[in-house]
């Protein structure tokens, strides 16, 4: 479908719900899909951008616009997130998930179901975040884990969060399931060295699956063969519809 004459859906604009792979950036999967697009349609030159990004050890839901709605990006960057997180009690790491090796243990006998049920329940509400140095936060105009990898010590100011929903899925020592709902620039890392203090231990993020932002939510997202399926349809019926 390469009508002159006529501006593809694409160009037109479309917002789309990915669920991002493991181990892709999110510029892995933005330039994917440009690639197809352009593949599928022949289209040289196809905007294509994403409404907030998720850390290669996540999976889960990503929003992408393409064309003129990616001028929409921002409408979704300010909304809640939801995330799956498996936390891993007894150690922790740098980069407080699995990016960096165990830097410390701590003891977890005394951590029953009631006391993490009662130190998740303490984050509900306001709080004051420390992003992690493993992090894209700004420092002096450069990233944090520019400073961090090359083991250079730096000073990140905390940043105000909610946390409006907290619920232990699963209490399985060393390992607690947790499904929290939060505002936007929360880190669940963050989440998971605080937590590891507040039940007298340590901890480190060990998965992590974003399943909503705002309304939108992983059961209504699409994969990359699903979206190539899309892709040919359209090729058919000169339409593009999820």
């Amino acid at each position: 479908m390469n009508n002159p004459g006529k501006e593809n859906p694409l160009e037109e604009g479309q917002v789309l719900l990915f669920n991002k792979p493991l181990y892709w950036t999110s510029f892995d999967l933005v330039n994917k899909v440009r690639i197809m697009i352009r593949e599928s349609t022949g289209i040289r030159k196809i905007k294509v951008g994403h409404a907030g990004t998720l850390d290669p050890l996540a999976d889960g839901l990503m929003i992408l616009c393409t064309g003129k709605a990616t001028r929409r990006a921002e409408e979704f960057t300010g909304l809640d997130k939801e995330y799956v997180a498996e936390i891993y009690l007894g150690k922790t790491t740098p980069s407080f998930d699995l990016e960096t090796g165990t830097d410390g243990e701590y003891p977890i006998s005394h951590i029953t179901r009631a006391l993490a049920e009662e130190a998740l329940g303490s984050f509900l509400g306001r709080q004051e975040q420390v992003p992690p140095v493993f992090s894209a936060k700004l420092i002096e105009g450069k990233r944090a884990y520019e400073f961090a990898r090359k083991g250079i010590e730096t000073e990140i100011k905390p940043v105000n969060v909610v946390f409006r929903e907290i619920e232990l899925l699963d209490f399985n020592l060393p390992v607690i399931r947790v499904r929290i709902l939060c505002s936007k620039g929360t880190y669940i890392r963050a989440f998971a060295r605080d937590i590891g203090k507040a039940l007298g231990s340590g901890a480190h993020l060990s998965a992590l699956t974003r399943t909503a932002i705002g309304p939108y939510r992983t059961e209504n997202a699409i994969d990359l063969e699903k979206f190539n399926i899309l892709l040919q349809k359209m090729k058919q019926t000169g339409k593009f519809s999820v």
